[in-house]
């Protein structure tokens, strides 16, 4: 459920994948088929790093500092590929894990169009993503958005408040001014929490209703 603030939107805060591309679930489904990854033991690795990352597991972990810039995406997938397989009972090859496993995001055009619109419209765009050692595809960035927030380059992450903080900033409004769209709930969680409205990011039809009905425009041709 969308929470709307009592004041009118004029910016728009937005995660990069699984919201701006295809959803990470469909990316590494192939990487799994490609690299002949035991998959079982994927999921069982994956879910506790991303449980201990985003659910508030105690200390620290290689996610939070990948995400930061901490460590380096080469650091990560040596760690990674030591605690995976393949169905030949073997590790993957370290060297360009990351890359393989993102290597099947698409661009979700009409969610760029929806930037666009909102743009034109006056409203703020601001990129704000974790990433993970990833390249982004930056060509016209420059159309979308009025600011770009990757937490490697920041050092910091979501869901840290601070990084919310930072990216308002960055585009010079107030929580109560802005909507935060992502694929993660522990980030929209944070994102409320600062009362920034949180749109939880299912597919590109459903988001971009939601926010015609947050911004009262129509955005879809």
């Amino acid at each position: 459920m969308t929470l709307y603030p009592r004041t009118m939107v004029t910016g728009v805060l937005i995660d990069w994948g699984g919201v701006l591309t295809t959803s990470l679930s469909d990316s590494i489904a192939r990487w799994i088929a490609a690299d002949r990854i035991d998959a079982d033991r994927y999921y069982t690795v994956m879910r506790e790093l991303i449980d201990h990352a985003y659910r508030g597991g105690d200390g620290e972990s290689l996610v939070h500092a990948l995400e930061r810039g901490e460590i380096d995406g080469a650091a990560f997938e040596s760690d990674l590929a030591a605690r995976l397989l393949t169905v030949d009972g073997v590790p993957p090859v370290a060297q360009g894990l990351l890359d393989r496993m993102f290597a099947g995001f698409e661009r979700v055009e009409a969610m760029y169009d929806m930037l666009r619109d909102v743009r034109g419209n006056g409203v703020k765009t601001c990129l704000l993503s974790n990433s993970w050692s990833n390249t982004y595809p930056r060509d016209d960035w420059d159309e979308v958005f009025d600011a770009v927030v990757i937490s490697g380059e920041v050092g910091m992450r979501k869901p840290e408040p601070r990084i919310f903080q930072h990216a308002l900033g960055r585009i010079g409004l107030t929580g109560e001014d802005c909507v935060f769209i992502d694929d993660i709930e522990a980030n929209i969680v944070a994102a409320r929490a600062l009362g920034i409205a949180g749109i939880h990011h299912r597919d590109a039809a459903t988001t971009i209703a939601e926010m015609e009905t947050l911004l009262r425009l129509t955005l879809r041709k």
